[in-house]
């Protein structure tokens, strides 16, 4: 959620690539946005607009009416105050001294602003950020320090989490920056250094950069970056190289990100299957399990999983659990990262808790990793960021190798966890030996051929397309399955959800009699996922039911399943594979099915409303 960009050197002018770097943020949802630059010890300069991007970008003719070579910007996702200009970041004290930009939420922020009110201190706004620089302001004055030690003394008053960037007023040509769980990196390349609050703001200008730890500051000059703990001791960090091509965080082409990767899943889940599997011959092929950091005896001594995650991570839980379950006869449990703390979960110590996100920094699973820890479990985490907050915190790491995804639906680094999850499932089975060698030999090699059977699904687009067309003005669908396809029925609502604006629900088809069939009117769509054979017939006679009360039916279910047709009103086949592994397979078409809806409706599909990539925030 929000955006945070900086920039400092000795020459360049710092507006126009503050508005480049917000650009390439939009994609973690804004309502409004802001920049504002320092030309050495002149005044500053603070430009904001409520909405897009593009409004900023015209009053500041593109970022060269304004000049300074020291600034910093920033994209609002409203949660303290409406959105509007006044509410939009950075936020500056009365003097100027102080300018700053945050993302994170500041939850004691009533108790510090009433303090501040009693110091003189007036407020403007309705946001947190504006009470955070403004304590920030008051240690710098109350006690003649720093700014790392104002900084420290605001990190210690402040309770939430936060991403925060400030410039000083006696320290141009400075930027200083705090972090407490919200992600924030640092670049350096030829006497300039950038910060933002994820890779693609800075991927076009430097590939070298840092990653801030938690409860760390940093100080950043042309050039240069020290970083600090909050004894304001220096802090010594690895650079590390971002091997992202720039160009994998453009359009490439396509009219929208989504699309994009869409078609990048077959790389992607190649690429992430490569990383682990070893071996060219079927008798050969083998998961490294040094990739993941577990050792045979770690895996021997695991009692049961529970995997955690939220959204999408979530659903590839929900899959998981089949797979898991089925292949290394494991206790399996699946938690919602926003809840799990709350349930006052009963923890294993001999326990595995497996935490799926794609950013690394879903701020829900990130506590929930430090629970089971507290609790005593190992963990692992599958991620798609290195050097992110639970990469660097779980025990162990599964990296997916989806490149950055810019949509806010996530398709590609969806289709990379269900891999990851497919490889654990292969590893446990045949360290615990639940699966044959041979079994394992044969699943290794079915899930090399995945790629190419996604490529295959692609060539029924147009008529996806065309089905998309027919149901754009629909008001209600429903996704029913059984055992793994009710998890992608899951996935495929939420799709339909969070980018067509479609009211739908994923109902595991044997609950249909429960209450739900009294939803169905005549022309509701009904869309059943039928990829496992023993399971295939109860579900033909849940849609048979939906049907005879007015359903629209569509069926998703593998080559060779024709007579389908005699039940459903529009058909779509995936190809064959491994009833484990259909789920990669049967979520491409709901993905486009939600796309190509969704670009009916005429909506943005990238940057659906009220909705953030990365949600950094409980």
């Amino acid at each position: 959620m929000c955006g945070i960009v900086g920039f400092t050197s000795n020459e360049t002018n710092a507006a126009p690539i503050l508005l480049d770097g917000l650009a390439k943020l939009e994609y973690r949802g804004y309502d409004s946005a802001g920049i504002a630059v320092r030309d050495g010890d002149l005044s500053p300069k603070l430009v904001k607009a409520k909405g897009r991007l593009k409004l900023l970008s015209e009053k500041t003719d593109g970022g060269t009416a304004i000049r300074g070579t020291t600034g910093i910007g920033h994209t609002r996702w409203a949660t303290h105050g409406e959105p509007s200009e006044l509410n939009a970041h950075p936020h500056t004290t009365d003097d100027e001294n102080v300018i700053g930009v945050h993302n994170g939420i500041i939850e004691n922020f009533v108790e510090l602003r009433d303090k501040l009110i009693r110091k003189g201190y007036k407020f403007y706004s309705q946001t947190d950020t504006e009470v955070a620089i403004k304590t920030v302001d008051y240690y710098y004055k109350k006690y003649g320090v720093g700014p790392i030690d104002a900084l420290a003394k605001t990190m210690v008053r402040v309770r939430g989490s936060y991403a925060l960037a400030v410039m000083f007023k006696d320290f141009p040509g400075e930027i200083y920056v705090a972090r407490k769980d919200s992600p924030m990196i640092i670049g350096i390349k030829d006497g300039e250094t950038y910060v933002a609050s994820d890779v693609p703001a800075i991927l076009k200008y430097t590939r070298q950069v840092y990653y801030i730890g938690n409860l760390e500051m940093a100080r950043l000059t042309p050039g240069h970056v020290d970083f600090y703990n909050l004894d304001g001791d220096i802090v010594d960090k690895d650079l590390v190289e971002i091997d992202w091509d720039a160009e994998a965080a453009e359009k490439g082409g396509y009219e929208h990100f989504m699309m994009k990767e869409i078609h990048e899943q077959p790389r992607a889940i190649q690429d992430t299957i490569a990383s682990v599997v070893r071996g060219e011959e079927e008798s050969d092929l083998d998961i490294d399990l040094s990739a993941m950091g577990l050792t045979e005896e770690d895996i021997r001594g695991v009692s049961g999983i529970t995997i955690i995650g939220c959204g999408s991570a979530y659903h590839v839980g929900m899959v998981a659990q089949y797979v898991l379950e089925d292949l290394a006869r494991i206790p399996v449990r699946v938690e919602l990262g926003s809840e799990y703390r709350y349930r006052k979960p009963i923890i294993d110590p001999d326990g595995l808790a497996v935490v799926i996100s794609q950013s690394g920094e879903t701020a829900d699973s990130l506590a929930a990793l430090r629970a089971a820890k507290e609790g005593g479990m190992k963990t692992l985490g599958i991620i798609n960021v290195i050097g992110s907050s639970i990469a660097r915190e779980a025990d162990h790491v599964l990296y997916t190798l989806a490149g950055p995804e810019i949509a806010v639906a996530t398709t590609k680094a969806y289709s990379t966890q269900l891999v990851a999850v497919y490889l654990l499932a292969l590893a446990f089975a045949r360290v615990r030996e639940t699966i044959t060698p041979d079994r394992y030999h044969g699943l290794l090699k079915e899930l090399k051929t995945l790629p190419g059977k996604v490529e295959k699904i692609f060539e029924d687009n147009e008529r996806l397309q065309w089905f998309a067309s027919k149901f754009s003005s629909a008001k209600d669908v429903f996704f029913i399955g059984r055992g793994i396809d009710y998890g992608i029925c899951m996935e495929g609502s939420l799709k339909m959800k969070e980018i067509s604006y479609v009211h739908s629900e994923a109902y595991a088809a044997g609950e249909l009699k429960h209450g739900t069939i009294s939803l169905i009117e005549d022309g509701t769509l009904v869309i059943g996922v039928l990829t496992q054979n023993d399971l295939y017939e109860k579900t033909v006679s849940n849609m048979v039911e939906v049907k005879s009360r007015g359903a629209y039916l569509m069926g998703l279910t593998t080559y060779g399943h024709y007579e389908i047709e005699d039940t459903v009103d529009f058909n779509v086949y995936i190809p064959k594979t491994d009833e484990h592994f259909t789920t990669s397979l049967a979520v491409i078409p709901l993905q486009l099915l939600g796309y190509y809806i969704s670009v009916a409706r005429g909506l943005d599909v990238d940057k659906p409303r009220n909705l953030a990539k990365s949600v950094t925030v409980e």
